[in-house]
């Protein structure tokens, strides 16, 4: 473990056990990331979206602090925990801009394999089939939110899951074959 990776496990411990100064010195170290995990996000939405990739972070900031009870484990499994956290902010969006007006498709491609759908799905129905996905498989729905959304390694995946790599490599092509399947169904 590096020694940023260890200060942020740290301050994650500290935060955890009532330290808000820790929470202001680990959102200083890990702004970067966080703004990198929002980015990849936003990259997916439609042009014009109401978020930004800063409001999408501190949407995501401001819904972490209030998190309780959390054990968080290290630096990867706070992103994680992030991402999962911008990714429920923009399928919350989704379904209100959806209620306010009807239709409304987004774009969203989820690799190579997926974007060979005939249609590509929007974030409510890839939100959708991740759901369905972890009804069948919590695990390759979290490697699938891990690696997709929060951009960690497969080695990243493997610590914050504690399962070996190749498992996670495995689960990943399962499960993007799943969701291709799912998505052509769509």
């Amino acid at each position: 473990m590096g020694a940023e990776e260890g200060r942020v496990t740290h301050l994650l411990r500290a935060w955890r056990d009532g330290d808000a100064a820790a929470l202001e010195q680990l959102i200083s170290i890990v702004h970067g990331e966080l703004r990198r995990i929002a980015h990849r996000h936003m990259a997916r939405e439609r042009t014009g979206h109401i978020l930004q990739t800063d409001a999408l972070v501190n949407e995501a900031y401001v819904r972490l602090v209030d998190t309780q009870d959390v054990q968080w484990q290290d630096r990867a499994h706070f992103l994680a925990v992030a991402s999962r956290v911008m990714r429920r902010i923009l399928v919350d969006a989704a379904r209100s801009r959806r209620r306010q007006k009807r239709g409304g498709e987004e774009a969203i491609v989820i690799d190579r394999a997926i974007a060979l759908a005939p249609n590509v799905p929007d974030l409510l129905t890839l939100n959708d089939a991740l759901d369905a996905l972890a009804d069948v498989s919590p695990r390759k729905s979290q490697v699938v939110e891990l690696r997709f959304f929060g951009g960690l390694t497969i080695e990243e995946t493997a610590a914050v899951l504690d399962v070996s790599g190749d498992t996670i490599r495995r689960d990943w092509r399962l499960a993007k074959a799943w969701l291709f399947r799912e998505l052509q169904r769509s």
